[in-house]
This record gives C-alpha cells, structure tokens and sequence, in this order.
C-alpha cells in the first residue's frame, strides 16, 4: 500500500472533518445529534488548531488523521469507506514513534476502538463517567 502521512494544515480541515463525521456516524451510534453538532464546531475551531495533526492519505486522497498531545493520543479517526485496511494501525504506529504515547481515552460504547487499541497493547486502566466536555458518554481510561 503506497500511502503517505504529513502535517495538517488549516486548508486540510474541512476534508478532516468530513472523515470525522464518516468515522463518527459509523461508530458512535450513541452520540445525540446536538452532541455531534457541537463537536463537528467545536473541533475546528479549538481542537486542532492547538494539535499537531498528521493524515495518513493514499493516492493523495486522505484517508485518516490522528494528533497526540505529550503520552496521550488525542484522536485518530479513519473514513468510514477505509476502515479495515490498516490505515488505522499505520497511523498509530506513525503517532507512537513520533511522540511518546502511552495512553488513550476510548468511549466506552464504542468497542471497535477499545478492540483496536487492545490489539495496539493497550489495557483498560480506569473509567469515568464523562467524556472531557463533561458530557454523559463514559470514558475508558487505557495504557501500554
């Protein structure tokens, strides 16, 4: 597979969150429609504008992003038309040596993630109610 990974910029935003909302509407059944409307603004405006954002693309098209903030991964979404062809585990490990990342914050109701960072070594470590917003969606705690 001839992919390539490179730094975000702010002209790659809207391609990035429209894998966000593929990803998003795929795997997170359970986000209400306000929560996703206040994320889907909120995102480009004061998530990824303070984070090192790297997409992984092939032929050019992108394909996933993910961004780290010192030991924790702080998002790492793959279009819905390309997951389950590895783009998630090539991005990961891309993240992993670039920082040095020993923690993830997955949703609870959503276990593909937890499956997928279980098969990267991760081991739930703690759970909290709420996501970071404070909004009511569990949170599960996970590290190397």
């Amino acid at each position: 597979m001839a992919h390539e990974i490179r730094l975000a910029t702010q002209d790659d935003y809207l391609e990035i969150m429209n894998i966000w909302e593929s990803a998003v509407k795929a795997t997170h059944h359970f986000l209400s429609e306000e929560d996703f409307n206040y994320f889907k603004k909120v995102i480009p405006k004061d998530y990824l504008p303070h984070l090192e954002v790297y997409l992984i693309a092939e032929n050019k098209k992108i394909k996933g992003f993910a961004a780290a903030a010192e030991e924790n991964l702080e998002m790492l979404f793959i279009h819905d038309e390309a997951r389950g062809n590895g783009f998630g585990r090539i991005l990961y490990q891309f993240m992993k040596e670039k920082s040095q990342l020993s923690k993830v914050d997955v949703n609870e109701q959503n276990p593909q993630a937890i499956g997928f960072y279980e098969k990267m070594g991760f081991k739930p470590i703690g759970r909290s109610e709420k996501d970071s917003s404070g909004k009511p969606y569990p949170i599960i705690h996970m590290t190397l």
